[in-house]
Formats: structure tokens, C-alpha cells, sequence
């Protein structure tokens, strides 16, 4: 067992980790507007000077896990209109797609336990075109691509640096800090340094007037004071003075009223860009505090500056700096060549290690009480009244105070319910206990409400998310299980505790008419159809969704499954498990008949799964418009064999009599009786014929897929686009690639043709469970139209290697994430740094949307993890031989 894996149990070595967001600006829970205005309320060039409620935003900034203290890296080229504290970018009425990142840096290495980190911010030297992006976005419109920070040229003479920050622990509470900065000009150029420290406010709100301090006796050290740290020094090894102000609002600066302090959050600011001497506190202390480093970094070279933050007193903090990085980046090598026995190549390799790195440095402090927000703090003005009615009102219980896996630190530094259950998956390669916990926390009471319903995010956690929480539990239970050796029945039994009320709810508010067919809203899929699925339609019509009702009957086998497994310990939970077998089969049987017309979702003439308008006259009619929504019905598939039955008697005796005097419901959703190689039973909303039709479009290359995976939208619909009037109104969806023109949801949530990975991953896992079912040869023709016929197994491979094309190099020596910039796909400084895009150019495979979301992409590690150890894992399982994952030979 490597070091690292030693340390991941030890809770005590992640206290300090990456927990800081990249953006707390603009944030719901740092609104107290009227109107619910979050972007406007706080916007990047006020966050400088305005001191934040619920948390904290840096570059490449680490805290403890209570973020009592912070650290991270203040900068300025000498060129600019502020110090570059905080990534830029445009908010969502800014961008021309929505909100975006106008910065370039990436996450390169970190370990589970945090020993080791290592971070890539790329700082131009030139002015930066803030101005420039604001309205060069607001110029562009939704037809054009956004204007992105290569495009305004600053990057054209290489006048940039690469700043390298690395972490590395000699123990859970002594961290050193090095950051290597690189010239890339041809030109000498000035930059100046400030490592800073300073003290989250927890002191102004009316609760707890202690307050911190920070206190330096020269220009190499500084104490740190706080009766709940045990950090207490922080050491430079060069700096030429220190810089202290207080973490407070500049009320003067901001709404022109007189200050209570005389030192500011923003006063190392004004010191560096203005010379005002007042604005730091000469006495050298206070809760802010920087090391000021001035330096001419000579032209092509590096120089290395090194920091140490620690809980001890050392008289040579710097001795041993080399010798504990080495030991620590040697462990790191040492954990992740141990987790990448197999894999291919060094291709390979690199892509998974950054992938980890992004989903380990995209956990984040995250901290919410909806109470407090709604109500205000006692020494702060009260928030207007009609904040009731913008959002979250109904929900006072919600109260975090945890480190969470964001979708990305910049765009989203908030949780998504569906997001996170993705990210578990990932996670449980390398750290389970954290997966596992992820997963626990979202159905604690105070996260889920008391109706049972998860919170969806921060925007509005009244929104609907799809039900993948307990697919998430029994993957990671499984993995987990393998991996230790033994199974966490405490945890699995704890979250279908929870799950049975989040099941509940979706049965007593999602299925209006209660016939089973369920209307979940937009269900994550923003402008997937239509219309705007989370609003009501104009005439009292509703939409009977195929997604929904796909989305329950997977909820409903996976609670099958997961009350199977706990009964094999505890019989009682074989009866939990009927309950679910027979709710999945009247879910079926609703799909494919909804009332006393026999109307289906599942429309004979395209042989293709539709959702449908439930109009006022009592009639149905299909949206006949070939979405991913008619795919979804796919994942609602479970295998079981008889060795597992006979070990659940009741069960089987019960499931007997169901399909004996019900016989129809047998062979409408699955050949159940009849048994697959070795006693294998299926329980699907597909038989073999629509199975195929199913996969007849899905791998049609003029429809679905892509040389980049499953498009979210038929390609056809590019030329031919989809045409309805309905009420006097026309509606029109076209396939859109990339970007979208529609302002539905937003430009930036494109589900109108591009890749997407959380889907494309539930394809490949349910291909490979339905393979598990049928016979090798069961095939269908892959591509369609090729002549090409392959095994399930072999297309779920098949697409797991187009998906992982889009970040590994080509024949030409390019990625295709990086898109159609020469720099980034020939330059030896870009073109091997990994961004995780939100989703893909459904025809190049360019990344599009947040470029940091590593958490659901992050899956690309998931896929590239070697089959030996996918075999390893999946010989603890009943249904799949790859239920924990697909490998990709990506040879």
C-alpha cells in the first residue's frame, strides 16, 4: 500500500485542503437584493472591496475545513486596474452564452488526502482587456461564439507568466508553499507577489464578536491567532515587507457612508495601485495580511519563491522545504502509477491524473443557512421582505456547513444534487469514504426537506433534479465493498432510509394525474425540447414525460436492488424489495399504457420513445422530436440470477405470484421468465425488438452519434428543424452543436446537440448491464448503415473510445477539446493542459460551456480506469461484469 493510501482514512490530513471557491461574487447566498439580482448585487470589481457572509473566493487558495483562515495568491503585472485576487469573468447577462470564465488556468495534481497539489494560473504581463471581453461578449449575440481571452490577442508575443502553485504537507497542519513563476516574453517583466492570509469575518454578523488576529515583527513572518487553530505561523523566505489590513467592508468606497474600521478588505489594494499609505495598518497587524514581493522576472526563466504555514515554531522553517516536496511528489507518483497498472499510455495516463486533480481541487467550503439568509443577521440591515417570494423560501432546514464537490469553482461553486451523484463515481476510485459522505449528506435533515425532496442547487433547490441518488449509493457501495473488503451496509442502509421519502415525494408531486407517468420539469436537461419544461404551458396543457417516468422506473429497480442486497443480511427487507419490483412494473406498464386509450409513450410508427402533450380535451398527442429524452428509458435496467433469488425466498415467492396472475406485465417489460446464460433474469423497459430500434437511431451517425459520443439532439433536425404550432404560437428546435441561440435556461446549458458526458456514461453502463443479460451474440449494427454488427459490450466500448477521443491526442497531435486555437493545440505551454468542459461540440468535439467542470466530466477517469481492476470490482457483483464501469481501449 502506498503513503498516500495510508493517509486517506486519516481525517486528520485533509483539516486543510482546497476548499476555496474560485467565486463567492455573484452568489445566491450573497444576495440580500430585493429583486434576487445575485449576479449585479456583488460583481467582480466591488468583491475587492466587500467583505462576504457565507464564504471566501482566491486563486489557487487553500483553507481549513471550517475556513477560519485562507490563503491564496494576490498578483500584479504592474499593468492593471487592480491586484488580480479573484478569476475574472462575465456574468450571465454579460456573456453571450451565459456566464464564463475569462481566465486560463488548471488543475495539474492532487492527492486524496491534499499531501500534494499542484495548480497552472496563466498571468498576461499586458493590461487586462477586462473592458475589452464585457463588450466584445455583448457585441457577439447569441449566433456567434463567445469572445475568449486568446481572441483579444494578449497571449499573441508570449508576454505571459506561468505561475506554478504547488502544496505540499509535511504533516496534516505544516504545509509548504511553493510558487515557481516563469517568464514566458522575451522581455524581462515586473511582478509583484502577494501570498496572502486573512481571517474568514465571522466576527460583524451579531453572533460572535471574537476576533482574530494577524501580527508581524518582520518581513519574513507572520503569527497567526485563533483560539479554534493550531496553525499559528506563517513563514516567506524572501519578502521584502509585510501588508496588513482588516477582512471589512469599504463602506465608504462602496455606498459612500463612513467606515467602522479603518482598514479595509481592499486597503493592500490601494496600497499597491494607488500608494495609499493610509490604507494598511503601519502597526502591522489586523485579520488581512499579505507579503509583498517585488521582483523583475528575467526574460525565458523561472524563479522559485517559497512559503510555509504551520502549527510549529521553527528557528530554519526552509531546511528541509526540498526534501519533504521531493518526498511528497514521489508519493504521489507512487499512488497514482499503483492505481494506473494497465492503462495503455502516457496519454492515458495524463488525462486521468488531471481529471483527479480537477475533482480534487474543485471540493469547496460551502456554507448555507436559508434561515439566516432569509432573516438577516442581528448586526446587519434587515433584508427586504420580498425575498420570500424570489427563492428558496421553503426551505428554513437547509443549513451546510460542509466541503462539497462543486460542478466547477468558478461557474457553479455551488452543489448540484445530479451533478454530485456523478462525481461520487469518480471519486470512489481513489477515496470511497468521501464518496460515500457526499452521498449521506444530501439526505441528512438538513439538507433534504422535510417532504422529502432533495435539494436541486443553489439558484432554486425547489427546482427537479433526475433521481440518480441511489443508482450513485449502490455504485459506490459496490466499489467501496471491493475495495476494503467488506460492505458498508450502515451507509447503504442509511441512505434508502432517506430515499424511501425522496421516492415518496416524487410519487405525491410528480405524477399529476397518478397514473404513473411522471412530468418532473426541465429535470437538468435544459433546452432539451420545446418548451420551457419547468414553466407551465399557456392553455392548462402538460407535458407526460418520457424522461420522468424513464428516470422513476430506473429509481424503482435501483431501491429494488438496493433493499435486495440489505435483505440478504436483514429479511425484512425483502418485503422494501416487492414493494419496489411492483411499483417499477406498474411504472412500466403506465409508459406503454397511459389511460383507457392505450396511448404509449412509445410511438409504433418511428419505433422511438416521445414525450407527450396532455391537452384540455383529455387527448394525447406526441412531440415528435427525437431527443435524448427517448434514449433515457434505456437506463431502467436491472439483471438478477437465481442464486440471488433463492437466497430471498419471500421475495421470489411474492414476484412469482405478481407475474403469474399479472402476466402481461411480464412480457410487456422484460423477458423475465425467460432466462438468460447462467439463470440470469431481466428486469427492463425494453424488450430485444425496441432495444435495437433504440440503438438503430442512437448509433446512426446522421442522427445521435457523433465521432464524440451521443448527441443530446438528432443531427437531422440541423437541416430539417422541427416545426410545431400549437394555440396560434409556432415553435422551432433546430440542432445546434455547440453554443445555443436560445435564451431558455440561459446560452450556457446547451442540451440541443452537443455531448454530454452524464448521459453518455448511463448509456454505457446500461449496455453493459443489458450484455450481462443477452448473449454475445446479441448484436446490433454499429454504426448504423456500416454493415459493422457488434455485441453490446463491444458498443459500449466502442462509444466509451469516442468519448475519451475528445481529450486524447490524435494523429496529428491535437486534442479536440481544445477546439480550433492553433496555440492551444500546438504550443507545448497549452496543449497538454486538460480543461473539463461542461459538455462538446456535438461534430469537432470542442469543449463548450464552464471549462472547469471537472465533476461530471471527471468520468473520463471513470472510463479510462483499467479493466483488470474493473474485473477485480465487478466479481462482487450479481448483475454486471462491468458494473462498475466501462474500460476503454483506447488503442
Amino acid at each position: 500500500m502506498s503513503e498516500e493510501s495510508k493517509r486517506i482514512p486519516d481525517i486528520t490530513w485533509k483539516k486543510w485542503g482546497p476548499y476555496v471557491s474560485n467565486r463567492e461574487w455573484g452568489l445566491v447566498r450573497e444576495d440580500y437584493s430585493a429583486n434576487g439580482d445575485a449576479w449585479n448585487y456583488t460583481n467582480h470589481d466591488s468583491a475587492e472591496a466587500k467583505t462576504y457572509r457565507w464564504g471566501e473566493e482566491g486563486i489557487c487558495g487553500i483553507c481549513d475545513d471550517k475556513q477560519l483562515l485562507v490563503f491564496s495568491l494576490g498578483l500584479w503585472n504592474k499593468q492593471d486596474k487592480m491586484v488580480k485576487e479573484r478569476f475574472f469573468g462575465l456574468t450571465n447577462e454579460q456573456g453571450n452564452h451565459g456566464e464564463d470564465v475569462k481566465e486560463y488556468y488548471y488543475y495539474l495534481d492532487n492527492t486524496p488526502a491534499h499531501s500534494y497539489m499542484k495548480m497552472l494560473y496563466k498571468y498576461p504581463q499586458n493590461v487586462f482587456p477586462y473592458e475589452d471581453l464585457i463588450e466584445k461578449n455583448a457585441l457577439a449575440g447569441k449566433k456567434n461564439p463567445e469572445y475568449e481571452l486568446i481572441d483579444t490577442g494578449i497571449f499573441d508575443q508570449n508576454d505571459y507568466f506561468d505561475i506554478f502553485i504547488e502544496y505540499a504537507k509535511s504533516s496534516p497542519e505544516d504545509i509548504l508553499i511553493k510558487i515557481t513563476v516563469t517568464n514566458k516574453s522575451n522581455k524581462d517583466a515586473p511582478l509583484i507577489l502577494l501570498p496572502t492570509l486573512w481571517f474568514r469575518n465571522t466576527w460583524s454578523w451579531g453572533y460572535d464578536d471574537y476576533k482574530p488576529n494577524l501580527k508581524s515583527f518582520d518581513s519574513t513572518k507572520i503569527t497567526i491567532n485563533h483560539k479554534n487553530l493550531k496553525i499559528k505561523n506563517f513563514y516567506a523566505k524572501d519578502a521584502s515587507s509585510v501588508l496588513f489590513c482588516d477582512n471589512e467592508t469599504n463602506n465608504q468606497r462602496l455606498y459612500q457612508s463612513n467606515d467602522a474600521q479603518d482598514f479595509c478588505k481592499d486597503g493592500i489594494n490601494e496600497f499597491i495601485i494607488h500608494g495609499n499609505e493610509t490604507a494598511v495598518n503601519s502597526e502591522n497587524t489586523g485579520t488581512k495580511a499579505a507579503f509583498f514581493i517585488d521582483e523583475t522576472i528575467p526574460a525565458n526563466s523561472s524563479k522559485v519563491f517559497e512559503f510555509r504555514l504551520s502549527d510549529q515554531n521553527f528557528e530554519q522553517p526552509f531546511r528541509d522545504f526540498e526534501d519533504i516536496f521531493e518526498k511528497r511528489k514521489k508519493e504521489a507518483d507512487e499512488f497514482y502509477t499503483d492505481l494506473q497498472k494497465g492503462i495503455h499510455t502516457d496519454d492515458e495516463k495524463l488525462v486521468q491524473r488531471q481529471a483527479f486533480a480537477g475533482m480534487l481541487w474543485s471540493k469547496q467550503f460551502y456554507h448555507y443557512n436559508v434561515e439566516k439568509w432569509l432573516k438577516g443577521d442581528p448586526a446587519q440591515i434587515r433584508p427586504p421582505r420580498s425575498r420570500k417570494d424570489i427563492r428558496n423560501y421553503d426551505w428554513k432546514n437547509f443549513n451546510s456547513f460542509d466541503i462539497i464537490s462543486m460542478p466547477d469553482k468558478w461557474e457553479y461553486p455551488w452543489f448540484a444534487t445530479w451533478d454530485l451523484a456523478f462525481h461520487t463515481i469518480s471519486f470512489s476510485i481513489i477515496d470511497p469514504d468521501f464518496a460515500k459522505q457526499q452521498l449521506k449528506l444530501l439526505t441528512l435533515e438538513w439538507f433534504m426537506h422535510p417532504n422529502g425532496q432533495l435539494p436541486a442547487y443553489e439558484w432554486d433547490f425547489s427546482d427537479v433534479n433526475p433521481p440518480v441518488h441511489a443508482w450513485a449509493a449502490f455504485r459506490v457501495f459496490k466499489i467501496d465493498e471491493v475495495l476494503k473488503g467488506k460492505p458498508d451496509l450502515e451507509f447503504l442502509e442509511g441512505v434508502f432510509q432517506k430515499l424511501l421519502m425522496n421516492f415518496t415525494w416524487w410519487v405525491n408531486k410528480k405524477d399529476v394525474n397518478g397514473n404513473n407517468i411522471f412530468e418532473g420539469g426541465f429535470l437538468g436537461l435544459d433546452n432539451i425540447g420545446i418548451f420551457d419544461r419547468n414553466e407551465p404551458l399557456p392553455n392548462s396543457e402538460h407535458l407526460e414525460q418520457a424522461d420522468a417516468t424513464s428516470w422513476m422506473a430506473m429509481f424503482s429497480l435501483n431501491m429494488m436492488r438496493i433493499a435486495m442486497e440489505l435483505a440478504l443480511y436483514n429479511k425484512v427487507y425483502e418485503e422494501m424489495a416487492t414493494k419496489f419490483f411492483e411499483h417499477f412494473l406498474s411504472i412500466a406498464q403506465a409508459l406503454d399504457n397511459m389511460g383507457e386509450d392505450d396511448f404509449s409513450l412509445w410511438d409504433e410508427e418511428d419505433e422511438f420513445f416521445y414525450d407527450a402533450l396532455a391537452l384540455k380535451d383529455g387527448t394525447n398527442m406526441f412531440l415528435r422530436i427525437r431527443t435524448i429524452v427517448g434514449l433515457i428509458p434505456m437506463f431502467a435496467v436491472e439483471v438478477i440470477d437465481d442464486e440471488m433469488l433463492e437466497c430471498l425466498p419471500r421475495f421470489k415467492e411474492r414476484m412469482d405470484w405478481v407475474l403469474k396472475n399479472k402476466p402481461e406485465l411480464a412480457s410487456l417489460v422484460s423477458h423475465w421468465q425467460v432466462k438468460g446464460d447462467d439463470s440470469k433474469h431481466l428486469l427492463s423497459l425494453l424488450r430485444g425488438h425496441r432495444l435495437k430500434k433504440l440503438l438503430d437511431r442512437m448509433l446512426n451517425e446522421k442522427e445521435f452519434l457523433s465521432d464524440y459520443g451521443v448527441r443530446a439532439l438528432s443531427k437531422e433536425y440541423e437541416d430539417d428543424p422541427f416545426y410545431l404550432k400549437l394555440d396560434g404560437t409556432e415553435y422551432c428546435v433546430k440542432y445546434q452543436p455547440a453554443e445555443s441561440d436560445s435564451y431558455m435556461f440561459g446560452g450556457n446549458s446547451n442540451w440541443r446537440g452537443p455531448v454530454w458526458f452524464p448521459i453518455n456514461f448511463l448509456i454505457i453502463e446500461s449496455l453493459q448491464r443489458f450484455f450481462f443479460y443477452y448473449s454475445p451474440d446479441f448484436k446490433v449494427e454499429c454504426p448504423t448503415g456500416s454493415g459493422n454488427y457488434l455485441n453490446l459490450n463491444e458498443i459500449a466500448e466502442f462509444l466509451g473510445k469516442r468519448l475519451a477521443k475528445i481529450f486524447l491526442m490524435d494523429e496529428n497531435g491535437k486534442r479536440p477539446f481544445n477546439g480550433q486555437y492553433p496555440r492551444f493545440q500546438e504550443d507545448e505551454n497549452f496543449k497538454d493542459y486538460m480543461l473539463f468542459y461542461e459538455y462538446f461540440h456535438g461534430d469537432n468535439g470542442r469543449g463548450v460551456g464552464a471549462s472547469h467542470q471537472t465533476g461530471w466530466t471527471g468520468l473520463i477517469a471513470k472510463i479510462l480506469q483499467p479493466r483488470f481492476t474493473q474485473m477485480k470490482m465487478a466479481k462482487a457483483q450479481t448483475e454486471s461484469p462491468e458494473e462498475t464501469g466501462a474500460k476503454v481501449d483506447t488503442k
